[in-house]
């Protein structure tokens, strides 16, 4: 059966005037009770959450009182739901979260990469310069996936496996914000277990973040807004929007065009989904939803002012193009 959303024309880039790309994607709103309030394209279509879906990953971890077992503090868990740039803020702290668990770097699973920091702030990677998985955007998680092992009593080398208690408790706790059983799986770039859900219910499942709907669930939020620069890091899209949000939403997007905020004092969710994956596309796209939903203004007098990227300029500086949203969400009850 063929369950691939019903995207839609999303954005769309001009140069000289004269249309070049377009992106296609869907964007959904939800209020607290899940209910579907605004949505362009297939607000209910089946998509990857990528590492949308970190919160829920670490969730399991703080309903067994992870936290207070091994005296975790705020900062590791946000850690735990960051893809970080590998700055070493970011290393420091995953480094202290292997050390509290009596694990070490090779007993993470994640493979290594250069930092994504280099790429966020176009800067050149150091001559000589080494890596190793703490680096990795998700070894925070891998770490927390590690903890949670730890303190179960379960083998650390089979924490990716899933058929692993872990991995099931992640599946059993996906499910129940999805509200569905049946949901595809694949396999994500830090090698865990991934999987496609309904776009309104990850809208949904970050409205309840927001809203701190359990006390696991505020401890989650709580520590990505207290911790944006860890969540993600130096130039990135989650630190500019909860910056922006001031405390008041979270957020957290994940690899081929997805983003995800709960905002807490309208109580609504929103998921954006670009469907080729074009970062671009995508923040102006949410620069969009968060206009038509009233919650900002002009983004140039917000943190999110780097993250408009409408014109399109050469490598001289000289503006060749514009990124033009081509959707209008329908005004809020």
């Amino acid at each position: 059966m063929n369950n691939a959303p019903e995207h839609v024309p999303l954005i769309r880039t001009t140069r000289g005037g004269f249309p070049e790309c377009v992106h296609l994607g869907s964007v959904a709103v939800v209020d607290a009770d899940g209910r579907l309030i605004a949505e362009v394209g297939d607000g209910h279509g089946m998509n990857f959450t990528r590492s949308a879906l970190k919160p829920l990953q670490a969730l399991g971890f703080v309903q067994d009182g992870g936290l207070a077992h091994f005296g975790f503090d705020s900062q590791m868990l946000a850690l735990m739901c960051a893809s970080h740039g590998g700055e070493a803020m970011h290393v420091k702290v995953v480094q202290r979260m292997l050390e509290r668990i009596d694990a070490k770097e090779s007993d993470l699973r994640c493979g290594c990469h250069p930092p994504s920091y280099f790429t966020h702030t176009e800067t050149s990677i150091p001559p000589g310069a080494r890596f190793s998985q703490l680096h990795h955007n998700c070894s925070g998680k891998h770490a927390g996936f590690l903890a949670f092992c730890r303190m179960h009593g379960q083998p650390l080398r089979r924490y990716l496996d899933l058929d692993s208690p872990l991995q099931q408790r992640v599946r059993a706790n996906v499910e129940r914000f999805a509200g569905s059983r049946d949901l595809p799986m694949g396999i994500d770039g830090c090698s865990a277990p991934n999987f496609a859900i309904p776009l309104s219910s990850l809208a949904h499942s970050f409205c309840r973040l927001a809203l701190r709907e359990t006390p696991e669930l505020a401890a989650l939020a709580y520590a990505m807004t207290r911790h944006p620069d860890l969540v993600s890091g130096t130039a990135r899209s989650d630190l500019m929007l909860m910056q922006a949000g001031k405390g008041d939403w979270v957020s957290k997007v994940g690899a081929e065009g997805v983003q995800a905020i709960g905002v807490r004092s309208r109580g609504i969710g929103i998921a954006i989904r670009v469907a080729d994956g074009n970062r671009r596309a995508l923040h102006v796209a949410t620069i969009a939803v968060l206009q038509q939903l009233g919650l900002i203004d002009e983004p140039a007098s917000t943190p999110l002012a780097k993250m408009d990227q409408r014109v399109i300029r050469n490598y001289r500086g000289t503006a060749v193009g514009a990124v033009e949203p081509l959707f209008a969400l329908p005004p809020l009850a």
